[in-house]
């Protein structure tokens, strides 16, 4: 591998750029097994312009933890898969999650500008919110229909 390579599958683990021979050697397994996994839907390694299997970093960890959870935790393919799916959901809600926190918290801060706003002003303390509103007709007095 050229100097540097691995420096830069670090700084970007999502690239695409390993062939099956060089993913299988770094997940320790036989390239056979990665295709099977590609077509069982483990790992969805990306496609070169001749249609040859592209792995990238990421992969190749996904691929070590396959083997881990088969080999030492016993765990059928099935059950594999299962897990990878659900890891994906948990990290999906865990990205929702983040961003509805920050949206919160953007809201409260918005919520104190405006209070600061208030108090800083010529606000009628006179004048409160109403929790109901009622519409109440006034006529003066000599005035009837």
């Amino acid at each position: 591998m050229p100097e540097g390579f691995f420096n830069r599958l670090e700084q970007a683990p999502d690239v695409k750029v390993l062939v099956i021979s060089v993913a299988a050697r770094m997940a320790g397994m036989h390239p056979q097994t990665l295709r099977q996994y590609d077509r069982l839907g483990l790992v969805q390694p990306g496609r070169a312009a001749g249609g040859g299997r592209r792995y990238s970093a990421r992969d190749v960890l996904l691929l070590q933890e396959i083997q881990r959870l088969s080999q030492q935790e016993g765990v059928n393919l099935a059950g594999i898969k299962r897990i990878i799916e659900l890891e994906q959901v948990v990290a999906e809600l865990q990205s929702r999650i983040s961003e509805l926190q920050m949206q919160l918290e953007a809201a409260h801060h918005r919520i104190a500008e405006y209070e600061a706003a208030i108090r800083a002003s010529s606000y009628r303390r006179d004048l409160v919110p109403a929790q109901e509103s009622a519409l109440v007709v006034w006529r003066p007095r000599g005035q009837q229909n």
